[in-house]
């Protein structure tokens, strides 16, 4: 059994405490449904002393800049050195294959490391002239004081710490919740790690609950300056609703139908590997994944056919084993509606290329052909390994086809001419797009965020700086100033 399996409270002021509530979770191994601990919930008057202690503590935090960064090597130090365990967790807790268990922790690391790199922007000043006679202007960045981090299921550690990691860097006091069903990685190994740093009591506290027990608290509690939530558009368009009503900051990363759109001019075998990879990795339950190929029709058929035989040799199955590419979806709730999508485009008449299977909660791959952009199909977010392969008639079409959607996170476009594709790359209304790569792409250095239905705000260095501070202006006055009256 994996060791962090025991660390089955909420950590709470420097604790770890039981919940008071009387119901319980079980968190299951979504591959062979095996409980692997179970949790008792925090109630909301726990989430509310959270809060409480959050805000008693943030303030001294914010003073020292070395004890930041100090906790901070440590805990990256932690999680070097606990790397194997770490990996396996992921495995057995969120479904990861061995290979996206590497890509989030290298992530997670990367993120923590460029974190170091914000310590020293807080309290930066910039003095400006003022217009007014012997007055000096100084900007200074400060922490916003406690923020409120709610993370999802599918990249449970890395979205935890895009987060927790930069809004403790820059002098706040972080609360979090993960999703339960992915507790352990997304907010227990994270405590423990951070407790090992040795972190102030109340700088960061990890609890296990569900939103079903403690309502709006995460949201609503008076110490929350900003809400960090990664999830669904229809959740964090609450959250923005009641954060606007509150005056609240939020940065919000919700949905996404990532366009992979093929140009006419476009090296079909890189096209196709870039696909694949976009499209299928960790099951497509990413925000960022392909959700539709679009395809010129000069180069469809070929696209199609190549496509679907690389698909076919994906390997499928147990996500302990390093070879499997394709394992479970996280419950079998999302497989349903993986399962209820392949049937009802089906029953719609659409094209099936390639028939996958339910196997336990491991769907394997579905491909559909000549899918209509405005269908039901095209404009859901499938977040299963089901792939939906559009006809453009013109290089043109193909970028107003990627446009069609409510969504706006990520994007990609291949072409063999860069100069052309990165014009029509300005054109797609997404908050990033990848030329000649698949949109599954996110680095530490980056604006990355969203538009339209997939949120708002910025992460990575040095964007989500702005998010996570406020700059305090502060006059001077350096000799008496004459007054009109």
């Amino acid at each position: 059994m994996n060791k962090y399996t025991e660390l089955n409270k909420s950590f709470l002021n420097g604790q770890w405490e039981e919940g008071e509530e009387n119901n319980t979770f079980d968190i299951e191994n979504p591959y062979n449904n095996d409980v692997l601990t179970t949790v008792k919930l925090a109630s909301k008057n726990q989430v509310e002393v959270a809060f409480d202690n959050a805000k008693k503590a943030q303030k001294e935090w914010a003073k020292d800049s070395q004890k930041r960064r100090d906790v901070m090597k440590k805990a990256i130090q932690y999680y070097k050195d606990n790397k194997d365990d770490i990996i396996d967790l992921l495995v057995i807790e969120s479904g990861s294959s061995v290979l996206k268990s590497n890509i989030e922790y290298n992530n997670t690391v990367a993120v923590m490391e460029e974190s170091l790199k914000m310590v020293d922007k807080l309290g930066q000043v910039t003095e400006t002239p003022s217009i007014i006679e012997n007055k000096v202007n100084y900007s200074y960045r400060l922490p916003l004081g406690v923020i409120s981090s709610i993370a999802p299921f599918n990249f449970p550690m890395y979205l935890s710490m895009r987060t927790i990691a930069p809004a403790l860097a820059l002098g706040n006091a972080v609360v979090h919740k993960a999703d339960l069903q992915v507790g352990l990685c997304s907010g227990s190994l994270i405590a423990k790690a951070f407790e090992a740093a040795g972190m102030p009591a109340g700088v960061f506290q990890s609890i296990l609950t569900k939103s079903s027990t403690i309502g709006d608290t995460m949201i609503e509690n008076k110490n929350v300056a900003l809400i960090s939530f990664t999830g669904s558009t229809e959740v964090g368009k609450r959250i923005g609703s009641i954060a606007g009503g509150l005056l609240k900051g939020v940065a919000l990363e919700l949905g996404g139908n990532g366009p992979f759109v093929v140009l006419k001019d476009a090296d079909i075998d890189q096209a196709v590997k870039a696909a694949a990879f976009g499209k299928f990795l960790h099951s497509g339950q990413i925000c960022m994944i392909t959700n539709r190929i679009i395809v010129h029709k000069d180069l469809y058929d070929e696209f199609v056919e190549k496509f679907v035989e690389r698909v076919k040799n994906i390997p499928y199955g147990d996500p302990s084993d390093p070879k499997t590419i394709i394992g479970p979806l996280i419950n079998e709730g999302q497989v349903k509606k993986g399962v209820d999508n392949i049937q009802k485009a089906i029953d719609a008449g659409t094209e099936v290329l390639l028939k996958g299977e339910r196997i336990g909660n491991v769907l394997t791959p579905t491909i559909f052909g000549h899918v209509k952009n405005d269908s039901e199909l095209a404009q859901t977010e499938l977040f299963a390994p089901i792939a939906p392969i559009i006809k453009a008639d013109s290089d043109e079409e193909a970028i107003e086809m990627a446009n069609d959607t409510r969504y706006g996170l990520s994007s990609s476009i291949f072409s063999s001419n860069i100069e052309k594709a990165t014009d029509y790359a300005l054109y797609l209304e997404f908050g990033m797009t990848h030329v000649n790569d698949q949109p599954v792409n996110d680095e530490p250095t980056v604006p990355f965020g969203g538009m339209r239905d997939s949120g708002v705000g910025r992460f990575g260095n040095p964007s989500v700086v702005e998010e996570f501070t406020y700059q305090k202006w502060i006059s001077v006055q350096t000799k008496p100033r004459e007054y009109p009256f």
